[in-house]
């Protein structure tokens, strides 16, 4: 039997889920304070998180550091090849 979460607090700190999402994304922007704040609370309690942000900065870090200085401005997906992959997200949506 799941244990229900009552409080504002529990939810935070049994949400791995958006605690990863919270982890990326401020890898990319600045957090609001609340973000900041409910990061801190979930990392203060979960070892696997605090292991993923880790690792995931690490190899954020890697990425930058391999494509430093590659122009991205030139290169653009094709219309059909962009409809094919929508098509494909799509039915992979609707399988669940």
């Amino acid at each position: 039997m799941k244990k229900r979460l009552n409080t504002e607090i529990e939810k935070i700190a049994y949400n791995c889920r958006q605690a990863t999402l919270l982890i990326e994304k401020k890898q990319e922007v600045e957090l609001t304070n609340r973000e900041k704040l409910e990061l801190k609370i979930h990392l203060a309690g979960c070892y696997i998180c605090r292991v993923y942000e880790e690792q995931s900065v690490l190899i954020n870090s890697m990425m930058r550091t391999l494509f430093k200085g590659t122009s991205t401005d030139g290169i653009k997906l094709d219309d059909s090849y962009k409809q094919k992959l929508k098509k494909q997200i799509e039915d992979e949506l609707d399988k669940k």
